[in-house]
């Protein structure tokens, strides 16, 4: 893994002055470090793995807490916690291969996969991957999670397996994804060929906040094109890497991912292609968010800079303080944590 210094030489970078409302950004890794931390404890959160990648290296990874409280676990970086809906990004990526193979188009009506929706017009399979299906498609941009599943029948008719078989054809395997697979609660589980016993092992327990302590309770049993993978944050930032590399689309076709929809008065909505795109403090970035019951996650792009930053926790602590299915990734304490520091004219230093 690169050392310290070498993460320090990546954040000597300039944006806009900061208000004076706002902390200076993080001096150090060290900094960067604690003040996740005193994130963590502020919202709540029992455990969270954390990576960070610059090109095609993972640069750093932490953890933070506990897996389990009752067995005084501690998160490792071999800890695994549901993803949520950061399983969007992979299942569109899925999509997004049967596009580039010609097995499937944007412009296709969904009804040509079965899939019946209440519309004022055609819905297409751009309008779900984006989630601008609702109302008078492609004119409105509303995050909805389970319309985003309905493209489970678009992958089972264009590709002749189920998304958790696909996934598992098209990217698990492929790169190596040892720690990643669908929810454990879930049938789907069994594709990965894993015990399950052996994999629940390195689970973290979920949890939520209830009346001034974290209470143990049940993940969601769903797995489908919106939701339910589980994994780490290191196999997650290889995911992130191999859609870099161009290993897992056509660079046109990420960077269509990549551009936020936009209505018919040229008016960007916050969502491209499975992935939100948006604008901080000038700088574009891609990123993406997960929330469920008891358990969160994060995805923060900056590709002008080659660097992504991956959180992944076992309560919703990460993601439900704040509004971020509006687009709103600034609204975030964890996001602007990174954001902050990686485009400072002040850098960390070791």
């Amino acid at each position: 893994m690169p050392t310290v210094k070498i993460i320090a030489t990546l954040l000597a970078f300039t944006v806009g002055c900061r208000t004076a409302s706002e902390p200076a950004p993080a001096k150090s890794l060290a900094e960067l470090e604690e003040r996740l931390d005193d994130l963590r404890t502020r919202y709540h959160i029992a455990g969270m793995g954390a990576a960070i990648t610059k090109d095609q290296s993972l640069a750093w990874t932490r953890t933070f807490g506990l897996a389990d409280i009752s067995a005084n676990r501690r998160v490792s970086d071999a800890t695994v916690f549901h993803l949520a809906s950061l399983t969007k990004p992979i299942a569109a990526t899925v999509i997004l291969q049967l596009v580039d193979e010609g097995k499937v188009s944007l412009d296709d009506p969904v009804t040509k996969y079965g899939i019946i929706l209440p519309a004022q017009g055609t819905i297409l399979v751009r309008h779900l991957l984006s989630h601008t299906s609702e109302g008078v498609p492609g004119t409105h941009y509303s995050y909805n999670g389970n319309r985003f599943g309905y493209l489970d029948s678009v992958i089972a008719r264009a590709d002749g397996r189920s998304t958790a078989e696909a996934i598992q054809a098209r990217i698990i395997a492929p790169l190596g994804l040892s720690a990643t697979a669908p929810n454990t609660a879930s049938p789907d589980f069994a594709v990965t060929g894993k015990s399950k016993s052996d994999y629940l092992a390195n689970v973290a327990t979920g949890y939520t906040w209830s009346l001034a302590a974290f209470v143990s309770t049940a993940y969601p049993t769903y797995f489908g094109a919106a939701a339910g993978l589980m994994s780490t944050a290191s196999d997650y930032a290889a995911f992130s890497m191999a859609l870099d590399r161009d290993a897992l689309l056509k660079p046109a076709t990420k960077a269509l991912a990549f551009t936020p929809t936009r209505d018919a008065n040229g008016n960007d909505f916050p969502y491209g292609l499975g992935w939100f795109s948006t604008l901080y403090k000038g700088e574009r970035i891609i990123w993406h968010y997960g929330d469920w019951t008891a358990n969160s996650s994060l995805i923060v792009k900056i590709p002008s800079r080659g660097l992504a930053f991956i959180l992944v926790a076992n309560t919703e602590g990460l993601s439900l303080p704040f509004p971020l299915g509006s687009g709103q990734l600034a609204s975030s304490d964890f996001a602007r944590v990174f954001l902050d520091a990686f485009l400072s004219s002040t850098p960390p230093i070791p």
